[in-house]
């Protein structure tokens, strides 16, 4: 079942490739260097390297797939891009309607165009609403999604986590994923940071879920991602959180 490497999801589903960058976390953008090495081989689906493209004949992937599972939408892009119409958008989400035996993770940066879109629709009820925190200049972008009370799961991604992100509310926030950044240009990231997040989701009775260290270990030694490995303080913690 499980087709993709990304450890808190299942499968991915990319009716949207590419994106622009739009704060700290993008800098590093795997998604931009998967996007120019799969243009560089030839494949028909990223012939517009990491220009922003709508793929109609993707829309249907889905229905095919009949045992549930977790789909991250749109990990090549973002869904809710400014560059994407809302008209679109509807098309994803009618066919994640039609497909309620799965649960869609919708993942965004763009959180003000997240409320503006929802503003006008219900959030189905197979969707997980999440938001990117990966710097504390960014925490604004909580408030946004706890706005959207009617979606069944909230969540955040710290993940590149770039500094401390201090004091968190967690209200009515189900989920923290936190990890560290990959690639030889990756970025530092401290283990105090991970244990702060880590205490308040305990505190605050939010699932946390830490990826991996990345290209840092937590000696703050350089190495493989693989050889840093995903242990916090000696134990693998990826809690999921619980659906009522």
């Amino acid at each position: 079942m499980k087709t993709t490497k990304i450890e808190w999801t299942e499968k991915t589903w990319n009716p949207i490739t590419e994106c622009t960058q739009i704060s700290a976390g993008c800098k590093n953008c795997y998604a931009m260097s998967m996007a120019n090495r799969l243009c560089a081989m030839g494949q028909d689906k990223y012939k517009n390297a990491f220009n922003l493209t709508l793929h109609e004949k993707c829309l249907t992937e889905p229905l095919s797939w009949k045992m549930p599972a977790a789909i991250f939408v749109c990990s090549m892009s973002d869904i809710f891009n400014k560059a994407v119409p809302f008209h679109f958008i509807d098309k994803i989400m009618q066919i994640i309607k039609n497909t309620p035996q799965h649960k869609y993770q919708l993942l965004t940066k763009r959180s003000e165009r997240m409320l503006k879109y929802f503003k006008t629709r219900n959030v189905p009820n197979n969707v997980w609403l999440g938001i990117t925190v990966e710097a504390k200049e960014y925490k604004k972008r909580i408030d946004d999604l706890r706005k959207l009370k009617s979606a069944r799961i909230r969540f955040l991604s710290c993940e590149p986590l770039l500094n401390d992100l201090g004091k968190l509310n967690l209200k009515n926030i189900n989920w923290v994923i936190v990890g560290g950044e990959s690639g030889v240009n990756g970025r530092l990231m401290k283990q105090s940071w991970v244990e702060n997040i880590k205490e308040q989701c305990h505190q605050q009775s939010a699932a946390f879920f830490f990826k991996q260290w990345g290209t840092w270990g937590a000696d703050g030694i350089k190495r493989n991602k693989y050889l840093n490995g995903k242990k916090l303080n000696g134990e693998i913690i990826q809690e999921i959180p619980q659906v009522i």
